[in-house]
């Protein structure tokens, strides 16, 4: 199978499961017990019976189950996501609240790869040793430990003790009236605040990294081929990091897809916990209505559509690398 064969059977396989989403996604939430506008209505202290059918049509509830899976579908496609139980614009609140979450899990998650790599290979090579024994230890126990314990310690120690750091919120409250100007102080100021929850979730999931890397690197050293490029006279570094690490690379490569792809959904407990205002706070919102006793259901219908697509996207990508670096991968 050629590449051009190998790229269209996997576009094939990406556009059903995004059907399958699709329907996943609608029966998931129709099949639910109860009817999520009567649990809308009943937050509320009077509704009258035009009101309670004006909502039902609003929400396209009033119409047979298949044309609301019709329109389901055609609304997902073309991203119309409609508007929340709040009255506000689905696509609105996504692009307020994208960025921020893309800013802090894109920092914390490209910091982890890049530093649970490096260190992942240089454990590998000094296997059996105590700096081995001392960073598995260690990665074992950030990756086991919940991460809102980190994010408590952060906050005790590096906001409340000693003041270095904002204990919340992704900017300052003044910057939501008068924003700066200077590009260079916004930056400063974003990343000033994402400090805290981005050393958190670092710390949570480099351990992981550095774990897979290890794993990864001690199943290809003793290959042949890295003892004939140890026999050319290879540098040690070259025979790592551009025979070992090249041929153990597949796993960390879905690893990454996965990870990028999940950036989307956001840190809900980090977010929740830092009141940062990203997509993982928006999820926790829409689950317990914002304190009002409902689920925000198209919200959270929008944002596990968005999530699903991502993650087919980044397996895409990982395919198309998989099958760029190992031919044997098209032929399989």
């Amino acid at each position: 199978m050629g590449l051009r064969a190998y790229i269209a059977k996997r576009l094939v396989y990406m556009a059903i499961l995004i059907w399958a989403v699709i329907t996943v996604n609608f029966l998931i939430f129709h099949m639910m017990p109860g009817n999520p506008l009567q649990q809308y209505v009943q937050s509320l202290q009077r509704v009258s019976e035009e009101r309670y059918q004006y909502l039902m049509e609003k929400f396209g509830l009033n119409k047979p189950l298949h044309e609301q899976y019709i329109t389901e579908v055609t609304n997902l496609i073309t991203f119309n996501f409609g508007v929340s139980k709040r009255g506000r614009p689905i696509m609105e609140l996504l692009k307020e609240r994208l960025p921020n979450t893309l800013l802090l899990m894109g920092t914390s998650t490209i910091i982890s790869i890049i530093l649970g790599t490096l260190i992942g290979v240089i454990v590998a090579y000094k296997r059996g040793g105590a700096l081995d024994t001392g960073i598995v230890t260690a990665s074992l126990l950030t990756y086991s430990v919940p991460i809102f314990f980190i994010g408590w310690i952060m906050i005790a120690i590096f906001a409340i003790q000693l003041g270095w750091f904002p204990s919340s919120l992704e900017q300052p409250i003044s910057w939501s009236r008068n924003p700066p100007s200077n590009i260079l102080e916004l930056i400063a100021g974003r990343l000033y605040h994402i400090a805290l929850p981005c050393a958190s979730l670092v710390l949570f999931t480099v351990g992981g990294w550095i774990l897979l890397t290890r794993a990864c690197v001690l199943e290809t050293i003793n290959e042949d081929y890295v003892i004939t490029a140890r026999a050319k006279g290879l540098k040690e570094r070259t025979v790592l990091y551009k025979h070992v690490l090249k041929n153990a690379s597949l796993p960390l490569i879905t690893n990454v897809a996965l990870s990028f792809a999940f950036l989307v959904s956001g840190a809900i407990i980090t977010e929740t916990l830092f009141s940062y205002r990203g997509m993982g706070l928006l999820i926790w919102d829409a689950i317990y209505g914002g304190g009002a006793g409902y689920a925000d259901i198209p919200v959270l219908q929008a944002v596990f559509y968005i999530l699903a697509l991502c993650v087919i996207f980044a397996n895409f990508i990982a395919d198309l690398v998989y099958g760029i670096i190992d031919p044997r991968v098209r032929y399989g």
